[in-house]
């Protein structure tokens, strides 16, 4: 399994490294629920191990964020917090499991495999599409048309969260989220990179499909009456 830890109890962290690792297991960690949701969204992973009480983002706003953006790799919730309003509340947000601290590590171990098995036929798309573009969630490969695209880090970031959003729109404030982590820069940069992608993704080709939504954000989709595949 490839999981995301997102914790900010570096014991904990340390734990589920030791425990999980000689398993033969990969993991990545977060301190905290910006870095989390962003590591969520750039990369793919088996399953999340989320907290609850995060710095900077809670855990329970970290996974609405992810369920809103059509992210549906699985979570359980690792928490303190173990009344039932609480385990209400996480499974409401998007949680597929709730397991409350002090908790024991094979049990967890256990409710990560039940939870990749419920899975199977519904697991998060590795390769996203939209019209005749296509990106790579493993590789971050893009192509149009069969032409190889080159993107730029913030472009390619960019496009991951427009792609995965379509045919919806994503707002001003979640693409410089994706691209700044809540750490805006004063100037209008985010209008530069969505420059830069549409000469990538747009530019050469008749179609097109990066549109600006005046004072909302942007959205990338199919010609109209054209579905976007999968």
């Amino acid at each position: 399994m490839r999981l995301l830890v997102i914790e900010d109890n570096r014991n904990l962290v340390s734990n589920l490294f030791e425990f999980f690792e000689p398993r033969g297991h990969q993991l990545d960690a977060a301190p905290d629920g910006i870095v989390g949701l962003h590591l969520a969204t750039m990369h793919c992973y088996d399953a999340i191990v989320l907290d609850w009480m995060l710095p900077r983002l809670d855990g329970r706003a970290l996974l609405g964020k992810l369920r809103e953006q059509g992210i549906d790799t699985p979570v359980i919730m690792l928490t303190a917090r173990d009344e039932l309003p609480d385990k209400i509340a996480g499974f409401r947000a998007g949680a597929d499991d709730y397991l409350t601290k002090p908790f024991a590590l094979p049990e967890l171990e256990v409710r990560l495999e039940a939870l990749l098995t419920r899975a199977i036929g519904r697991r998060q798309r590795r390769v996203l599409q939209v019209h005749d573009l296509r990106l790579d969630l493993e590789t971050f490969e893009a192509t149009r048309a069969g032409v190889a695209l080159h993107l730029y880090p913030a472009c390619r970031k960019l496009l991951v969260a427009l792609m995965r959003a379509s045919p919806a729109a994503v707002t001003r404030q979640q693409l410089e989220d994706v691209l700044w982590e809540g750490d805006t820069p004063e100037r209008d940069m985010l209008r530069s990179h969505i420059y830069e992608l549409r000469r990538s993704v747009d530019g050469p080709f008749p179609v097109k499909l990066i549109r600006t939504l005046p004072r909302v954000g942007y959205r990338l989709a199919a010609p109209d009456g054209e579905a976007a595949a999968a």
